[in-house]
């Protein structure tokens, strides 16, 4: 059975047109990102009040919970662009997935060494079997297999469908982070931001924690469509278009 490409897909699935809008992007993309990383990280480390409770230890929150939080949103990302290579056979798909599951590695990776090290004053060890923890740690080794397993295949194609498959069944997984701490009697802390009534959580310390996740977000743009350019180039580099670009 065949799917019909949707029309805002293919307009975006030619890899020249990729190539050449994301060229683009970029400048505006680093632009953004030092408008916003730059005030997030000072408001944070040096204005942002300290908790009554965790004293100036809570300062980390504004590189682990940026982090925690791009790493689902990345896996999120990778599943869908291997839905779209499953369904529409989109290789420019494909290869966004590629690009965009080391630096979901890195992220989640980044979330849990710092988180190991909040833990460490808070509950007086490195590391539990937390929930929320086992989980993160469970998302970590999912990246890891959707790299390995496209590693294994000598055929592109072929290995891009079997990451893709675990990727859309490893998103299971991130129902069990979010509401982990729900579910579950754990050490974690609960949500101070996505709760319905108000955010528990002074302004003074949710302003630099905001922009500290955009600009990790717009970090993660910046390094995929880069890491996304570079294969591009590679994959069509017979293709009259590429011999211009490199000329």
């Amino acid at each position: 059975m065949k799917f019909k490409i949707p029309g805002f897909l293919h307009r975006f699935s030619s890899p020249k047109h990729f190539y050449r809008m994301s060229g683009k992007v970029l400048p505006w993309l680093y632009a953004l990102f030092i408008l916003t990383f730059v005030p997030g990280i000072i408001l944070g480390l040096f204005f942002a009040p300290p908790d009554y409770q965790q004293g100036e230890s809570v300062r980390i929150i504004y590189i682990h919970v940026p982090a925690a939080w791009m790493s689902m949103f990345l896996y999120l990302a990778m599943a869908i662009c291997g839905a779209i290579f499953l369904i529409w056979r989109i290789k420019l798909a494909d290869i966004m997935g590629a690009a965009l599951a080391p630096i979901g590695a890195s992220f989640t990776f980044l979330a849990l060494v710092t988180g190991s090290l909040w833990g460490k004053p808070m509950w007086g060890t490195w590391w539990v079997w937390d929930a929320r923890l086992t989980s993160e740690l469970i998302l970590l080794f999912l990246y890891l297999g959707y790299m390995e397993i496209r590693s294994a295949f000598d055929d592109i194609t072929n290995g891009g469908r079997a990451a893709s498959v675990l990727a859309l069944v490893g998103v299971v997984n991130l129902p069990i982070i979010h509401y982990s701490v729900e579910w579950w009697n754990t050490l974690h802390q609960g949500a101070t931001i996505s709760k319905f009534d108000k955010p528990s959580i002074a302004l003074e310390m949710l302003i630099p924690l905001l922009l500290m996740a955009l600009a990790f977000k717009i970090y993660a743009f910046i390094v995929g469509l880069r890491q996304a350019r570079c294969e591009v180039l590679r994959r069509e580099n017979k293709s009259l278009w590429v011999e211009e670009v490199v000329k």
